[in-house]
């Protein structure tokens, strides 16, 4: 009989996680394109309950290249580019047993349809994975983090194009190629499932240049499933040591209350959320997909090859996790949407804290996919003061005590999980709101919302607390 485990287990990955276009800045270094990270804006007007990507045109776009005097912080990052060798040394200090960060698909190949490659941006990832593993860090590399080249957007119509099925297993391949022998763990695409939140610096469409903004945008998602599944068949025929991974943004949402009518209509919701990780995991559409797409009249166009393509699976799930939300029969009929449980507290960004949400995520996924599963981002973002040179977070600390101790639970449970990133180990500029002072580091940057500060890394209260839980694989957590 199996024994029921009592702690992580001792080959647990405890790791950090960012993203390329949040922190490297140096967007016009080394023949680099420009992305469509690079257009992100900060706006200290915008209230924060609106600080989310909005859709995006082709006018924007246009404004946006042209503008002297507005702020797009993801153009500077924290300047990793050039301080990742100090950077990472701070990350090994703290313990990082693996290291999540992302390729600039930009870097490599500036618009996005050349045939061959950048070479000075691939010799940056090759000094970057070298550095990586030089601090005794397990690399977790992801393809797509909300850094398509801008030039797909402006020249094809991002991914509702096919064109760009091509273009990004081309990528996929120059990278599983040349770094197979440094990198074995590989996430496709970031967040796949969000493609209302972040469907622009997801899917590269803007709106204007498609009739059914919400077809092309499911369109452009089966476009990327596609080329998911492509690129995997790809890795796993030519270099078998290879895991691939799919990540979900969290997952299934609560009834708002227990009327049938409320569960089912959550039932429905979850199932949509569900249907990334389906395909990817599973290797097809299932039947609740094609009702859903009948039931808001928008059709998803097949092309040659697609149905045998998608049947080429990840290895593992990976899932982001903030907070929770609820649904009701209001809320999906409105467009499938849900909203926060006000029930529960919130970070200043009103994102719910939910620990054991978590856990019932891990249970939940577990028990779908049977299959290994990382959590590639867990965090709380917050205003961090800097007080004679110190900053104080308890709060952080309490918000990663209260998860960790869910995932011990999950893992008691019998869910396989392998890995743990903490967002943002070191403070990187916001993904939603290109803001610097939404904060989730052990790390603090000396570095405001408008790239102005010392840029000295300074070590958080928090820094030494998840030390010590690293070292003691999960058990110290006072």
């Amino acid at each position: 009989m199996k024994k029921i485990p009592t702690g992580f287990p001792k080959d647990f990955l405890w790791g950090g996680a960012i993203a390329a276009s949040q922190t490297e800045g140096a967007y016009d270094v080394d023949g680099r394109g420009l992305s469509v990270s690079d257009i992100n804006e900060f706006r200290a007007d915008i209230p924060i309950e609106k600080k989310s990507n909005l859709e995006v045109d082709t006018k924007y776009i246009a404004k946006a290249l042209e503008s002297t005097n507005r702020i797009f912080p993801k153009r500077w990052g924290i300047d990793f580019y050039h301080t990742y060798k100090e950077d990472l040394k701070l990350l090994s200090e703290l313990g990082l047993k693996t290291f999540r960060t992302s390729v600039a698909w930009s870097r490599i190949f500036p618009n996005g349809d050349e045939t061959e490659p950048n070479e000075a941006g691939l010799k940056f990832y090759d000094e970057l994975f070298d550095a990586m593993i030089e601090n005794g860090m397990v690399p977790m590399i992801t393809i797509s983090h909300y850094e398509m080249p801008l030039y797909l957007t402006t020249h094809y119509k991002g991914w509702y194009s096919r064109e760009l099925i091509e273009f990004f297993n081309r990528f996929c391949k120059v990278l599983f190629d040349r770094y197979h022998d440094k990198v074995k763990h590989w996430i496709i695409v970031n967040q796949i499932n969000l493609i209302v939140h972040e469907s622009f610096n997801h899917l590269g469409i803007a709106e204007d240049k498609v009739d059914n903004l919400m077809e092309a945008k499911y369109q452009g998602v089966h476009n990327e499933m596609v080329a998911c599944g492509l690129a995997t068949k790809y890795a796993h025929e030519n270099y078998p040591d290879l895991q691939i991974g799919m990540m979900l943004c969290g997952g299934p949402d609560y009834p708002a209350t227990s009327k049938p009518e409320d569960v089912f209509a959550t039932v429905r919701h979850n199932q949509m959320e569900y249907f990334f990780s389906d395909v990817l995991l599973r290797g097809y559409y299932p039947g609740y997909a094609f009702r859903y797409f009948d039931d808001i009249g928008i059709e998803i166009q097949f092309g040659e090859g697609d149905e045998e393509a998608l049947k080429h699976t990840a290895d593992f799930m990976s899932f982001s996790y903030y907070y929770t939300r609820i649904c009701d029969e209001n809320s999906f009929a409105k467009g499938n949407e849900s909203y926060r449980n006000k029930q529960l507290p919130a970070n200043p960004w009103g994102w719910s804290i939910d620990p054991v949400g978590l856990r019932t995520y891990l249970n939940l996924f577990y028990d779908r996919y049977q299959c290994p599963i990382y959590i590639t981002e867990n965090g709380i973002g917050c205003y961090d003061k800097l007080e004679d040179g110190e900053i104080h977070d308890p709060y952080r600390v309490d918000y990663y005590r209260e998860h960790i101790e869910q995932m011990k639970g999950a893992i008691k449970d019998g869910v396989d999980l392998r890995g743990y990133y903490a967002w943002g180990p070191i403070d990187i500029v916001s993904c939603s709101s290109s803001e610097m002072s939404k904060r989730y580091g052990f790390i603090y940057v000396d570095q405001d919302d408008y790239g102005k500060g010392t840029k000295k890394r300074i070590k958080k209260d928090s820094f030494d607390w998840y030390k010590k839980v690293i070292a003691s694989n999960g058990e110290d957590l006072a």
